[in-house]
C-alpha cells in the first residue's frame, strides 16, 4: 500500500500539519522534529506528490536536466555535479539524454512540463526547437543559444581557443590543423574556433580548417600535421591514437590539444594537453542563474561566462 501523509504523522508521533510543514520547509520547527519526520518518510518510502504541490502553487522541488548524451565524460560529470549541488539545496533532478535527436528532445520537454518541474537546465545540441521559444517555465542553457529569452551559462570558449593555439605555437608546431565542428549556430562553442583562428592570424600563421563530418582520422593527420586543435578530449585521444599507431610520440613528434578537461580524462590520459572547463563553477552558475529565473520569470537575466584554464 502506498504510504499517506497521516501514516507518516502516526509513525513520527506528530500531527499531519507538522509533517506538511516539514515537507514544505514552513514555520519554526525543532531539529529533532524534522529528523523524526524525515526518518518516518524514509521508513515508509513516502514521496510527496510533486504534481499536487505544483497545482497548489508550491514548488515541485524538481529540476529537469537535458544533455545531448551522458557517454561523453564531460556531460556525465556536469550532470552529476548539478545533481549533487541541487540536492544540497533541497531539489531532485530528472535527467534526460536527448541523444542529439530532436524528436527525443520534443518528448522529454513535454514530459518535464507535464511533471511540473520548477525549471530546466538544457545543454541541448538540437538547435531550432520551437518549444524553447514557447515554454514559459524558467530555462537556462549551457553553452548553446536556444532562444532570445533564455540566458546562457558558458565557459570562455574564445579564450579556450586561444590557449590551445598558444600551446601549439610554444612547441613550434609548423603545420596546424583546426577541427571545425558542424555547429555553425550563434552558440558560444563557435567562439572556440574564432579564438583559435584569431590567435593564428595574429601570429601570421597558416592553418587548415578541417570539417569534422568529412574527416577520416586514419588518413588525414600523420605525415601532414604536427599540430592539431581538436574539438574535445575524446576526439583528441582518437586522433592521437592514429599518430601513435604510426610510431609517433605525443609531445615530441606531434602536438595536440583537447577541450573539456573532465576528471576522467585527466585521470586516464594525464599526458593530454587540454583546455579545462571548471565543472563545479559551471554548475554553480547554472543553478544560480536558473533560480534567478524562477524567482522573477519575467525579468531579463544576463548570460554568464566562466573562465577556463589550460592543463599541459
Amino acid at each position: 500500500m502506498v504510504a499517506k501523509l497521516k501514516d507518516v504523522a502516526e509513525l513520527a508521533g506528530v500531527s499531519v500539519t507538522t509533517v506538511s510543514r516539514v515537507i514544505n520547509n514552513y514555520g519554526s520547527l525543532s531539529e529533532k522534529t524534522i529528523k523524526k519526520v524525515h526518518a518516518a518518510m524514509r521508513q515508509l518510502n513516502y514521496q510527496p506528490n510533486a504534481l499536487a504541490r505544483a497545482m497548489q502553487g508550491k514548488p515541485s522541488k524538481f529540476i529537469g536536466l537535458i544533455f545531448p548524451n551522458l557517454t561523453n565524460p564531460f556531460f556525465a560529470e556536469l550532470a552529476n555535479e548539478l545533481e549533487r549541488q541541487l540536492f544540497e539545496q533541497g531539489y531532485k533532478t530528472i535527467i534526460a539524454s536527448s541523444a542529439e535527436n530532436p524528436e527525443i528532445e520534443h518528448e522529454y520537454l513535454s514530459m518535464l512540463m507535464a511533471n511540473q518541474v520548477d525549471g530546466i537546465i538544457s545543454g541541448s545540441h538540437n538547435l531550432d526547437i520551437d518549444e524553447y521559444h514557447q515554454i514559459s517555465a524558467p530555462i537556462v542553457s549551457f553553452d548553446r543559444y536556444l532562444a532570445d529569452n533564455i540566458p546562457i551559462v558558458a565557459a570562455d570558449s574564445y579564450r579556450g581557443g586561444q590557449l590551445a593555439v598558444e600551446y601549439l605555437l610554444k612547441n613550434h608546431a609548423t603545420h596546424i590543423a583546426v577541427i571545425v565542428d558542424e555547429d555553425t549556430s550563434a552558440s558560444p562553442t563557435l567562439n572556440r574556433l574564432q579564438g583559435a583562428v584569431d590567435r593564428l592570424t595574429a601570429e601570421h600563421r597558416s592553418f587548415d580548417p578541417l570539417a569534422l563530418d568529412k574527416l577520416d582520422f586514419t588518413t588525414t593527420f600523420p605525415g601532414i600535421y604536427d599540430g592539431v586543435v581538436a574539438s574535445n578530449d575524446v576526439q583528441a585521444l582518437e586522433i592521437a591514437a592514429v599518430y601513435q599507431e604510426h610510431g609517433l610520440k605525443m609531445g615530441t613528434d606531434f602536438f595536440i590539444t583537447g577541450y573539456d578537461g573532465s576528471q576522467l580524462i585527466r585521470k586516464i590520459a594525464p599526458q593530454l594537453p587540454t583546455v579545462v572547463q571548471p565543472i563545479p563553477k559551471l554548475a554553480d552558475k547554472l543553478i544560480a542563474t536558473l533560480f534567478k529565473r524562477v524567482a522573477a520569470p519575467q525579468d531579463p537575466v544576463p548570460s554568464v561566462t566562466v573562465p577556463v584554464t589550460f592543463r599541459e
